[in-house]
């Protein structure tokens, strides 16, 4: 029983490429149906995790990988289906090399292998989650089109925020490190 949130996990990379695909195809309300399932699935593990005390060490690499799954998918594929603009989705990507690049450079510098998740990460992730649901119910005509823009604003500035603060925070390990 306390794996269930690891397979809710796993079931939501497998539900990643199915809700793109529908996407990318344009079918967006579809899309959108398997992009709710599977933030459900998201939902319910940390639930899960929190409510029983499921924790497990897979689970903490599980699910950031499963949310970076699905959006990464998501965001590509509303890229594809011409949603949304291609330098969204090279910002969102960009933020993620950047800061395994910064992680990278932490090890390298002062042996840190522990990174945890800000709370602006956090926070960027969730208006990245927000606006993509926002973005595809809207190309679903679930939600007025002039939503789109500020959603895009709104997942761009949330991304740009978190990476400066990754980018500080790796700084102040390395220079902490050095003294």
């Amino acid at each position: 029983m306390r794996h269930i949130p690891n397979l809710l996990c796993l079931l939501r990379i497998a539900l990643a490429p199915v809700c793109a695909s529908m996407v990318a195809g344009r079918d967006f309300r579809q899309g959108l149906l398997w992009f709710l399932a599977a933030g459900f699935t998201d939902f319910l593990d940390g639930f899960l995790a929190r409510r029983m005390s499921w924790h497990s060490r897979a689970g903490a690499y599980l699910d950031p990988l499963a949310d970076k799954v699905l959006m990464s998918a998501g965001y590509i594929a509303l890229g594809l289906a011409e949603v949304v603009p291609w330098w969204l989705v090279a910002l969102i990507f960009g933020r993620d090399v950047v800061i395994l690049a910064g992680a990278a450079i932490v090890y390298a510098r002062v042996g840190r292998t522990e990174f945890p998740p800000s709370m602006a990460g956090k926070i960027s992730t969730t208006i990245q989650i927000l606006a993509g649901g926002v973005i595809l119910s809207a190309a679903a005509g679930i939600f007025p089109k002039p939503v789109v823009p500020v959603a895009i604003a709104a997942a761009a500035a949330g991304t740009l925020f978190s990476g400066l603060d990754y980018a500080r925070r790796g700084y102040s390990m390395i220079t902490a490190g050095d003294s």
